[in-house]
């Protein structure tokens, strides 16, 4: 197996593990970042990869698609970690558009390769994302729903990267006589 069809291979098991855990509805945003340059075993940020990310989008986009999901992904620290998504996304849940194009050293690998890939790519700032899946440390929190919960996966990382995965819960909120459900 070569290293682009490894890499794929792991996108995909490690996404299918988090959206099997996490269980999002249907019409639900999944924010993914991923840092190319760590996947090929570069410093963050000194050896992006086209080829690198463009596997990565070939194992998870089946499967985001497959179970009705939305994917936004995370633009690098250039673009104030901006997201790429389908406007149709973007209008769904009432973000803002902005103007930029990602490239791979202003925006990063994966966002370029996706913006390329879909019917109408736009950018936001920001979205409140029900799953999410960090590849090499590109720190997605601030993408997420208030309450992340960390997801532990039997895939460790993909490629040279380590991956840290989230889902969200609404709040608790009350007091002493309050009743959570699921």
């Amino acid at each position: 197996m070569d290293w682009k069809t490894a890499i794929t291979e792991q996108a995909r098991q490690a996404m299918t593990e988090l959206l099997d855990i996490a269980n999002p509805e249907a019409g639900e945003l999944v924010v993914v970042g991923c840092s190319s340059s760590e996947i090929v075993g570069a410093h963050i940020g000194k050896g992006s990869s086209p080829e690198a990310a463009e596997a990565v989008l070939a194992g998870i986009c089946p499967v985001i698609a497959e179970r009705g999901l939305f994917l936004a992904t995370q633009c690098c620290e250039h673009l104030n970690r901006a997201l790429i998504m389908e406007k149709e996304a973007a209008r769904r849940f009432g973000y803002e558009i902005v103007s930029v194009v990602p490239q791979p050293k202003a925006g990063g690998s994966l966002s370029a390769a996706w913006y390329r890939q879909l019917k109408e790519p736009v950018a936001v700032e920001s979205v409140k994302a029900a799953v999410g899946l960090d590849i090499g440390g590109t720190l997605i929190g601030m993408h997420l729903r208030a309450v992340a919960v960390p997801v532990r996966l039997s895939v460790k990382q993909i490629g040279e990267a380590p991956i840290l995965c989230a889902r969200t819960r609404p709040k608790y909120i009350g007091g002493a006589r309050a009743v959570y459900g699921e």
